[in-house]
């Protein structure tokens, strides 16, 4: 398994405190020796990002992977013409990423980062290390010192 760059970084100057663990139904390698295995994991407690762009720029929306991003929402609360960034601007902002993992740590790419507070209703987070293969866990305080720099709003609802 190998953490982005650019995330390891991150959690290194945040001084974040973590564990990496497999993603549920991955094979596990000798690489990954240090990881522990995941449990099955809520859907409520795992972020996913998605990556949005308009004529100011890129903005990830941090949401929780039981969730629907609603992006006329996400519009209205930060007044942008918000629209879903194609794959090339997801490869030109997240260049260490597998495109499918994005960490929630937009602002460690230099992007502006909207969380949805659902996420931080739980006592725990699960998120992309930026390839298929692993996850960060964190406690819910931590992951919000780690995403301090984060604006915050209610733009997603669960998916029934």
């Amino acid at each position: 398994m190998t953490m982005s760059t650019k995330l390891a970084r991150c959690l290194s100057r945040t001084e974040s405190r973590f564990e990496t663990v497999r993603r549920p139904g991955r094979p596990g390698t000798p690489a990954d020796a240090t990881a522990m295995p995941a449990p099955s994991i809520p859907a409520d407690r795992l972020a996913r990002t998605v990556l949005l762009e308009d004529d100011k720029g890129y903005l990830a929306a941090v949401i929780p992977a039981s969730h629907r991003l609603k992006l006329a929402e996400l519009r209205e609360q930060t007044g942008r013409k918000l629209a879903y960034a194609h794959a090339d601007g997801v490869r030109e902002v997240f260049r260490d990423c597998d495109q499918h993992a994005l960490p929630p740590v937009g602002m460690a790419y230099g992007t502006l980062t909207w969380i949805d507070d659902s996420l931080l209703a739980h006592d725990d987070v699960y998120f992309e290390a930026g390839d298929r293969e692993a996850l960060v866990h964190m406690n819910v305080d931590d992951f919000s010192q780690l995403m301090t720099d984060a604006r915050r709003g209610h733009f997603a609802h669960r998916v029934m």
